[in-house]
């Protein structure tokens, strides 16, 4: 029998004076840059990142270093300030690396030698906003699941963009430039996340660790990425439901509203009841990863289960309660909802989360 891991302090999940500010930042430079009508536009072309937009957010705002310690180059910020900043990108359903690259990828790198000059170098560009490096992995992949090793591997998010692939091979993990690799991109539910297939079993590249420490860091990687994803859920449930409410208070029926209709009235209050117990899941698991608490697998994967389901909820809810409109193109309903249920099974599904829990805390699995 297993022991539940408990939490040497009660966490603190109110959002401080400088989470409230950086939000303040990230929402601001994203209204002003990141409007809708011009990611309709992108997203038709197949290239929806705008590379302007993450300059100003990665190396101008310095978001891409929040994990990355001051000495090599980051904010030597936490957890709760990542989470934050993908709350807002999940807002804005923005297309940008950010959880595979400033989230996974880097924490992969953390969990290893930080004096390998190779490592170093790697975390000093990725917090600095000049390179990109993304985890060649499925982007399905949950934390504590069996790796490929010498593969080629699909559905890698952001691949198309990457500077460096962090290639598992069966020796180890290992940093390949892109260009050495085959790169060919896939058809995606969410194309605001753009998916390839990475072929790499060939190709030069530097191995940083070898194959024990290759999985104990990978995990580490997937583990922050599925508990921060949370946070990205969260945010896209606030976007649905408060751009709900506001167009049926506008939308009128019978010279009503149609916000006052108590059969839609019941359906936004249940969603807001989902969207608060949501960001507590979120916020617990970020404090979790935040303060190295031994219960961190458990916080994520509690966080996973409870806000892919919001999410998915949320973005439903927006696609009907807009009726006619909602159902359009022109409406960025759509695109919360592709991101939504793509979100669902990233990093792995609720019901692999939930089979997590249960290991956990010593409950039959559902």
């Amino acid at each position: 029998m297993s022991t539940r891991p408990t939490r040497s302090t009660q966490p603190d999940l109110l959002y401080t004076e400088a989470e409230d500010d950086l939000r303040s930042a990230v929402r601001s430079l994203l209204t002003g840059r990141a409007d809708t009508a011009g990611l309709l536009g992108r997203i038709e072309t197949g290239s929806p990142y705008d590379p302007a937009l993450w300059r100003s957010l990665a190396a101008g705002m310095g978001a891409a270093g929040l994990l990355v310690p001051e000495s090599l180059g980051g904010q030597g910020a936490t957890h709760r300030e990542a989470a934050v900043v993908l709350e807002e990108l999940g807002r804005a359903v923005t297309p940008a690396p950010y959880l595979s690259s400033a989230v996974v990828a880097t924490e992969t790198l953390l969990a290893l030698d930080s004096e390998n000059d190779a490592i170093s170098g790697l975390l000093k560009g990725m917090a600095t906003g000049r390179t990109v490096a993304v985890l060649a992995l499925p982007l399905s992949t949950a934390p504590g699941a069996d790796l490929p090793g010498d593969t080629a591997v699909n559905a890698v998010a952001d691949a198309t963009i990457a500077d460096v692939l962090l290639v598992v091979r069966a020796d180890g993990l290992y940093a390949v430039e892109r260009g050495s690799a085959t790169v060919v991109p896939q058809t995606a539910l969410d194309l605001t996340r753009p998916l390839a297939r990475v072929s790499a079993e060939d190709a030069a590249g530097t191995r940083v660790a070898d194959a024990a420490s290759a999985r104990a860091a990978v995990h580490r990687g997937l583990l922050a990425g599925a508990g921060l994803l949370a946070s990205e859920q969260l945010g896209i449930a606030e976007w649905c439901l408060e751009e709900t409410v506001r167009y049926t208070r506008e939308r009128h029926q019978f010279n009503r509203p149609v916000g006052s209709f108590q059969a839609l009235k019941h359906r936004m209050a249940q969603l807001w009841l989902e969207v608060v117990n949501a960001r507590a899941a979120a916020r617990n698991a970020a404090d979790a990863l935040a303060t190295g608490s031994a219960e961190a697998p458990l916080a994520a994967a509690v966080a996973q289960a409870y806000c892919s389901r919001v999410a998915v909820h949320a973005a439903e809810e927006c696609v009907q309660l807009h009726a006619g409109i909602g159902m359009t193109w022109e409406h960025p309903a759509h695109l919360y909802l592709k991101r939504a249920k793509a979100d669902e099974t990233a990093l792995g599904t609720p019901g692999a989360h939930r089979t997590t829990v249960a290991e956990l805390v010593d409950l039959p699995a559902p």
